[in-house]
C-alpha cells in the first residue's frame, strides 16, 4: 500500500512539472512569435496595431530600434500598475523583455520588402501569427500584459467598462503614435477588426488541461479581459 501511495505521488508530480513545463513553454514562444508578428507589421508597411503606432513613433523620434522602445514603453506602462494597485505575473515582466527583443531580431533577418505583392502578404501572416501568438501566451496563464493590465486597472479604478477603457487608451495611443511619425493605416483597420475573433480561436486551440483535475482551462478571469494584446 505504502509503494502504490508513492507511487501516485510520484506520476502526480510528474504530472504537475510537466503541465508547468507546457505552460512555460507556450508563455515564451507565444510571447516571441508576437514579437515577430508586430515585426512583420512593420516591414509591410501598410499600418501597425495601435501601440505599434506609438512605438515606431518613439523609435523615429529617439533613434532607438523599435523593440528597445516597446522594452521601455512596456516598463513605463508597468510602473502605471502601482497606483493602480495591479499586481504583476511572470507573464507580465516577461511580456517587457521578451516581445522587444524578437521584434528586434525578426526585423534584423527580414529583409525589406517594397512591392504590393510582397508587403499585402507579410500583413496578413503578421496579423494571423499575432493571433496565434495572443491564443498561446494567454492560454499559459502567467498573468497580462503591461498595456492589457493597465486597461484592466483603469476600468477597477474608474467603474467605466473595459471596452471603453480599451478604446480610450488605444485612440490616445494611435494620435500620440502618429503625431510622432507612426503608420496608421489600411493595416491598422484590419488588425482592430480581426484580433479579437483570430485570438479567441487560438485561445481554444491552446488552451491547456487544469494539472489538478484535466478539465480544460482557457484563461483565468474572463475572456474578453483577456484577449487584448501583450
Amino acid at each position: 500500500m505504502r509503494q502504490a501511495t508513492t507511487t501516485t505521488g510520484g506520476h502526480v508530480l510528474s504530472s504537475t512539472q510537466g503541465h508547468l513545463i507546457r505552460r512555460l513553454s507556450q508563455l515564451y514562444v507565444g510571447l516571441a512569435l508576437y514579437g515577430a508578428s508586430s515585426a512583420l507589421l512593420v516591414e509591410a508597411g501598410l499600418g501597425l496595431e495601435p501601440w505599434g503606432v506609438l512605438h515606431q513613433g518613439l523609435a523615429a523620434r529617439t533613434g532607438l530600434t523599435i523593440g528597445v522602445v516597446s522594452i521601455v514603453v512596456g516598463a513605463a506602462v508597468l510602473l502605471l500598475w502601482i497606483p493602480l494597485r495591479q499586481r504583476p505575473g511572470l507573464g507580465t515582466v516577461s511580456n517587457v523583455f521578451v516581445v522587444g527583443i524578437a521584434m528586434d531580431g525578426t526585423l534584423a533577418l527580414v529583409p525589406e520588402a517594397h512591392t504590393l505583392a510582397v508587403r499585402i502578404p507579410l500583413l496578413l501572416a503578421g496579423i494571423v501569427l499575432n493571433g496565434v501568438a495572443t491564443g498561446l501566451y494567454i492560454a499559459a496563464r502567467f498573468g497580462p500584459g503591461p498595456r492589457d493590465g493597465l486597461m484592466t486597472g483603469l476600468h477597477r479604478r474608474t467603474g467605466r467598462s473595459i471596452r471603453l477603457m480599451r478604446t480610450a487608451v488605444e485612440i490616445a495611443v494611435v494620435v500620440t503614435g502618429f503625431a510622432l511619425g507612426g503608420t496608421v493605416g489600411a493595416g491598422t483597420v484590419l488588425y482592430a477588426l480581426s484580433i479579437g475573433p483570430l485570438a479567441q480561436f487560438f485561445l481554444r486551440v491552446f488552451a491547456l488541461p487544469s494539472a489538478s483535475d484535466g478539465s480544460t482551462v482557457v484563461a483565468t478571469g474572463q475572456p474578453r479581459r483577456a484577449i487584448l494584446r501583450p
